[in-house]
Parts: structure tokens; sequence; C-alpha cells
């Protein structure tokens, strides 16, 4: 019985010495405790080592989609005997049913594979006469070419930005009607008619910023922020108001959190123009008929 083990280094073909071990998996990590204790168990028949980093990023690629790949090929090729009906253990489902339909190779791959898989991997190194320092290094550049590779020709990459803008989009509304929220109730102390005068959330913070003090209304120009005639009820509730006396430090952190909803509303409108120009690039059909905001989360 043959065992096919995938390493960043390379593909390796073990021997499995005593068959009985596969029934007995549950104390299998015993026969693998010291390099000396698994020699006993498996012994090495084949190693197919990767030239270079890129022929082992094609072969993981390969594996990970169920494909047998080059150098895999190869090794195989030297181990069908036309006589001897052999069989292997594979960790992968689909790579074994690939490597059975070409080779016509016994292929098994249950959970007692996968806890032999396991216990080889613990003594990896020693097995294939590798040192360890090098089996971890190219474990490393492996690991970062692959995650490369996915990042680089993900079919999803341009779903991916739609998704993000469309959720940070959510996570700035509900920031921002939180800090408005805590604006109008801090500020509210001071001068609360203003909330029940000013409905739109960003002139009101706009008003807030440029006010400070309450008493301040009476000599400001509001007309770039509001009508004519809300700017008259805000001036003349400001003279009658209920609210009690702020200190300067209290009006001053107001205005920074004024600063900060003003901030975000202008951040938000840009993404929300990122996101329409996205998806009119990507989708514009669904984008006409149900709209930038839905089209985007389906």
């Amino acid at each position: 019985m043959l065992i096919l083990f995938e390493t960043s280094a390379g593909f390796a073909i073990f021997k499995l010495l005593d068959e009985k071990k596969l029934q007995e998996t549950k104390t299998l990590y015993i026969d693998f405790e010291s390099p000396e204790k698994a020699a006993n168990v498996i012994k090495l028949i084949q190693f197919e080592k990767f030239e270079d980093t890129t022929q082992a990023l094609a072969a993981a690629t390969a594996t990970v989609e169920g494909k047998i790949s080059k150098p895999l090929k190869k090794l195989l090729k030297r181990l069908v005997e036309p006589d001897v009906q052999e069989k292997l253990l594979v960790a992968d489902s689909t790579l074994a049913k690939a490597i059975k339909e070409k080779f016509g190779f016994d292929c098994i791959c249950n959970s007692s594979v996968q806890d032999l898989m396991r216990v080889i991997r613990s003594q990896a190194d020693s097995l294939l006469q590798i040192d360890e320092k090098e089996l971890a290094a190219m474990r490393i550049g492996l690991a970062h070419s692959l995650s490369r590779y996915k990042l680089k020709f993900s079919p999803d990459k341009v779903d991916t930005m739609i998704v993000q803008a469309i959720s940070l989009l959510d996570d700035l509304d509900k920031e921002t009607n939180n800090y408005i929220m805590r604006c109008k109730e801090w500020y509210g102390w001071h001068f609360p008619e203003l909330a029940k005068i000013i409905q739109d959330n960003i002139a009101f913070c706009k008003i807030v910023q440029r006010l400070g003090y309450r008493t301040n209304a009476v000599d400001l120009d509001l007309s770039d922020i509001l009508p004519a005639d809300v700017e008259a009820q805000v001036k003349e509730a400001a003279e009658i108001s209920m609210g009690t006396e702020i200190s300067e430090e209290d009006i001053m952190n107001i205005r920074h959190l004024c600063a900060q909803v003003i901030e975000i509303s202008d951040y938000r409108a840009q993404l929300f123009e990122y996101l329409k120009n996205r998806m009119m690039a990507v989708a514009p059909n669904l984008t006409v008929l149900v709209g930038e905001l839905v089209g985007a989360r389906l």
C-alpha cells in the first residue's frame, strides 16, 4: 500500500509497511513520536522535488483544483506497473478520483488516511531527509505565492470591491446616526429647542459648530445654511431658550463632534458616488432596475 504525500518541497511516495496501522489510527501518533519509530511504519520510495517556487505554485494550484500537475504525473508514471494493482492513499478526494481515472490506481481517501497524513507531517523533515529550516522556508514561500496568486486571479475581485463599499456605507450610516444622536443630546442641555426646529442632521451640526453658545445666534448670519424663516425661528428660540449654561470646554468638544459628523457625511457622499460608478460599470442593467444600493447587496 502506497501513500501520496504532498509537501511544499515536492511530492513523496511512501510505502506503508504495516497495513494494519491504518485500522488503528487512534494510537497511530505513538508510532510517530520519533523519526526512528516512524521509519518502522513507512518507508520513502520516491520523492519528486520542485525545481523552484513557480513549479511549486503550479503544483499546489493544480492540487487545490483536483488536477494532476506535471511533477505528480511524472512521479506516478514511474510507479505504474501493468501486472500490479497497487492501492494508493491520497489526502484529497477530488485528486484521488483524477489519479484513478488517469493511472488506474485503487485510490483510498477517508478519515483514517487523513489521520495518517497528519502524523506523517509531524515527522516530514526527517522522513524526507530535508533540513527543517529549508522545508519551513519553502512552506512560507509557497504560502505567499499561493496567496498572491489567489488574490490576483480571483474571479470575484471586482465584486469584492462593491461588497466592501456597501458594507462600509452601512457602517458609516450607523456611526453617523450614533454621533448625531450624541450631539443632539449633548447640545440639547444648552439649546434644547434647536433639534426641534432643524430636522436635517447635517444642517444641525453645521449650525452648532458655527453658533457655539446660543447667545451668539442673534449676531450670526446663518442664511448660507438655513432658509430665512428657519433662521428667524432659531434666533427667536435662542433668546427664550430654557437650556442650561455650559463651559467653553463643553462647547469645544461638541464642535469637534460636529466636525466629525460633517467629515463622515462628506466621505459618505464620495463613497456613494464611487459605488454608483462601480455598479454602472459592473452591472448597469441591474443598477437601472433596482438602484445602486439594492443592486450592490445582491
